[in-house]
């Protein structure tokens, strides 16, 4: 080099066993093995720290005590400051999250679940004023069959969160991925016993009426809607049946269920009846709701206060009966009883079929 000869004495290097390359699948989240850490070493634990979080995880009842078809409305919350959002994951969310309604399901009630929780948190402020960010992870309401009362075990959550470098250098790794696990207490809901009746229908109802038509006479036909609006099993509430009446063709109900702001309901019976006699009809007569309202403790009645006034001549009521039923009566008798194949009427297609192709040729 520049017109020197430079000379180097020899050396030996000893080539040994090449050593298997980390596991990847066992590592954390967040620490996957690389060439970077092949190179120069994973990232060593005692040079990050855990800054501390405000996460918990709550399950929370809207209601301590509530009676026997009463609803009690169960969600489980995850809480965290808006600074903590940078700090903490989700993991392995959907496997977990069927563990954890698993666990909430309780055999003596009537389950109805929530909508779907909104993968946007909402803002609320805790004790102390604090403000943090809920996240609804899971929502029921529980409809107590039995006085039997509600217990809902411990429940657990695991996160990832991530530890901070203390000296971080520019091209270090500044995050250190861990497991954290949090966990929610156990929670009761005490059930009562209604009083003596007992047998009603529990929740808070108003009644909504309506009629098709101002004028009425007898031999037409109008509708009536009975209509309970309100909170409650909407399940358990089946149509009222009207009290028969001489004179008065009922025939129905049709009903319809529909979802109302606040968790309410509004459940519809729609009746179609025909008067016979002229006069005044008074629904209160016919049908009547008792219920039991679990926020004043006691029994009340939905009952109707419509009034309607029928005109128009008296008409014969025809009793139908299988002995001088016009048509029912001798078509029954004449009827064969024999069991006939479930395949006849594709033999008879394909007999048609037939016919109509030799008529063609």
């Amino acid at each position: 080099m520049n017109g020197q000869v430079l000379r180097s004495a020899g050396g030996r290097v000893r080539v040994g066993a090449a050593s298997p390359p980390p596991d990847a699948s066992t590592a954390l989240p967040g620490t996957g093995v690389g060439s970077a850490d092949q190179l120069l070493g994973k990232p060593k634990p005692q040079y990050f720290y855990e800054p501390p979080d405000a996460g918990a995880l709550a399950l929370e009842a809207d209601q301590e005590r509530v009676y026997i078809g009463q609803g009690v409305r169960v969600n489980l919350y995850f809480y965290l400051k808006p600074a903590d959002q940078a700090l903490l994951n989700f993991y392995d969310f959907n496997n977990q999250l069927t563990e954890l309604l698993r666990q909430l399901r309780q055999p003596t009630t009537w389950e109805v679940a929530a909508p779907d929780p909104s993968p946007l948190p909402d803002t609320v402020r805790r004790a102390g004023g604090q403000v943090f960010l809920r996240f609804r992870l899971a929502g029921r309401t529980y409809y107590p069959l039995t006085k039997e009362a509600l217990q809902f075990p411990a429940l657990q959550l695991t996160l990832t969160k991530f530890k901070l470098l203390k000296k971080p250098q520019p091209g270090d790794t500044e995050r250190l991925a861990f497991y954290k696990t949090y966990a929610a207490p156990a929670l009761r809901v005490a059930v009562r016993a209604l009083p003596p009746p007992g047998a009603a229908v529990v929740g808070e109802y108003v009644l909504r009426e309506g009629i098709s038509g101002t004028r009425f006479r007898t031999g037409e036909a109008f509708t009536y809607t009975f209509g309970v609006e309100g909170i409650g099993n909407s399940t358990a509430l089946t149509a009222p049946l009207l009290r028969p009446r001489a004179g008065l063709a009922v025939y129905g109900p049709t009903t319809r269920e529909e979802a109302l702001p606040d968790g309410r309901f509004r459940k519809s019976f729609r009746y179609r009846l025909v008067a016979q006699r002229p006069g005044t009809l008074a629904f209160d007569s016919l049908v009547q709701l008792p219920f039991f309202n679990p926020v004043t403790a006691r029994y009340d009645t939905l009952r109707p206060e419509l009034r309607v006034a029928v005109a128009g001549p008296a008409l014969a009521t025809a009793a139908a009966s299988p002995a001088d039923d016009p048509f029912y009566g001798p078509a029954l008798t004449r009827a064969d009883a024999q069991l006939q194949s479930l395949d006849v009427y594709h033999q008879v297609g394909r007999y048609a079929a037939w016919l109509v192709a030799a008529l063609l040729g």
